[in-house]
């Protein structure tokens, strides 16, 4: 083999070998990356949270038979009775798929994940809406208007009068600190969200307005609030009375010092004087106790 062939053939090979060796340099190069960005992103955490145990153990506790938490205890822990606890769960059942029972490797029953937490409250709200809604959720019919005025006039001594209208603050407890300002008022000192609302005597909350800040008076809820909007277009049912040969157009609810002297609102006196403002004062008083009962029973 002569020599220039030979220079030529070693030429060929020692290019091979560095092209080789280029490419072993970027694969190289390609995988710490790789490795790099891979011990950067976050991987999934796997938390063992024995739900079956769980499960088991809350079914013993509660829904057993001659089962250690019965009767107060259930009330105490659930805020309600157990048969009405069980209503709600087989209504609820029923009519949302979502805690409909079956096979998923993501079934939670009590050690619930975030997720989970967030989507349970999510359907069992909007179930509860939905099926509760058309019920317990509605304005009085022209029959409850009448039921309501009858039992105002011959209990409280008020004819005509449709309920108790008032204003709870309500404690936001995980109230964001950028928020604060806006929810708080200084005579409650900690966020607050204000809820309006006309009850029953039978705790029939017909009028919900919730949500407005804390920082305002129940003037700006009024403002805000949709309690007289089927007045306005005209979708009232009628709450016509008459006193003493009197015909009145609508009926009226009363409110404390502070709202404004609307033809609908009773108010009570500051400071009376006489027998008969202090008589009115203590029964408009002693009246107003339907609303507070109710919002006594929210906040158990």
């Amino acid at each position: 083999m002569s020599s220039s062939s030979s220079s030529e053939e070693f030429k060929t090979i020692f290019d091979a070998t560095v092209a080789c060796a280029q490419m072993a340099e970027q694969t190289y190069d390609a995988l710490c990356n790789n490795a790099a960005a891979s011990s950067q992103r976050r991987t999934r955490r796997y938390i063992f949270r024995n739900r079956e145990e769980t499960n088991q153990r809350l079914v013993q506790d509660y829904f057993q038979e001659n089962t250690t938490y019965q009767g107060y205890y259930f009330r105490r822990r659930f805020r309600m009775s157990k048969g009405l606890y069980e209503r709600i769960v087989e209504d609820v059942t029923r009519e949302c798929s979502f805690f409909q029972q079956r096979y998923d490797a993501r079934d939670e029953s009590f050690r619930m994940s975030a997720r989970i937490a967030r989507d349970s409250l999510h359907f069992f709200c909007q179930t509860m809406i939905q099926f509760y809604g058309p019920k317990y959720l509605r304005k009085p019919t022209r029959n409850d208007i009448l039921q309501l005025q009858a039992h105002h006039a011959s209990v409280h001594g008020f004819p005509g009068m449709l309920g108790s209208l008032d204003c709870l603050h309500w404690a936001w407890e995980n109230c964001p600190t950028s928020y604060h300002g806006q929810f708080t008022r200084g005579d409650h000192g900690h966020p607050t969200v204000i809820l309006e609302a006309v009850a029953s005597q039978d705790l029939w909350i017909w009028h919900a307005f919730f949500g407005s800040p804390g920082s305002i008076n129940d003037i700006n809820v009024l403002n805000r609030s949709p309690i007289f909007n089927n007045i306005y277009d005209g979708s009232a049912p009628d709450s016509s009375f008459e006193v003493h040969g009197t015909p009145y157009k609508y009926g009226y609810y009363l409110v404390d010092g502070i709202y404004p002297e609307y033809a609908v609102f009773v108010k009570s006196f500051t400071c009376p004087h006489g027998s008969r403002r202090k008589q009115f004062k203590r029964a408009q008083k002693r009246a107003r106790k339907d609303v507070e009962r109710a919002f006594g029973a929210l906040k158990k």
